[in-house]
């Protein structure tokens, strides 16, 4: 039975799941412990990998089982057919929950107009702004070079660069 990502609406990943299970569907919300702040302490909490994203693992006849939960909106799309996601890519992601400290894990989305450093591949230890996305691909200003290359997020090490301060 392939996997289904399904959309949920935001901070309701959780919820979603636990009604998918009372429900009897196989569903899998990939959960990371993150450290967070308070005014007066620091706490653990659970925090979903991707927000607003679920899996669940259901024939093709029975995709209908999801509508109607409350939180869920719809199924994620890919060329007009809902996106799925082979076993072995989900064996992947609760491999690394379970080896990796969460601490470490960063799921990065990059935007119009950020700041990035390369880390890998012909063009390391540059630094860019992000003029497009598509995809896995980002379209980069190189300031130094004066030109616009194009990344592969899947190849090359990619991440936000820290704000400078004066």
């Amino acid at each position: 039975m392939p996997w289904y990502v399904i959309y949920t609406k935001s901070r309701s990943e959780k919820r979603v799941a636990e009604e998918l299970r009372l429900r009897g569907v196989d569903v899998y919300c990939p959960m990371q412990r993150v450290r967070r702040k308070w005014s007066d302490r620091y706490k653990w909490v659970e925090e979903p990998l991707f927000r607003s994203y679920c899996f669940v693992r259901l024939e093709e006849h029975e995709r209908r089982k999801v509508y109607g939960v409350p939180g869920f909106v719809r199924y994620l799309l890919w060329l007009n057919q809902p996106a799925t996601v082979r076993e072995s890519e989900i064996d992947v992601i609760k491999k690394m929950l379970n080896d990796y400290d969460h601490e470490r894990i960063q799921v990065m989305q990059f935007d119009i107009s950020d700041r990035v450093r390369i880390h890998s591949g012909l063009f390391m230890e540059q630094d860019g702004v992000v003029m497009a996305r598509q995809g896995q691909k980002l379209m980069l200003w190189l300031d130094t070079l004066k030109a616009y290359i194009t990344v592969d997020t899947r190849r090359t090490l990619v991440e936000k660069a820290q704000p400078a301060f004066s």
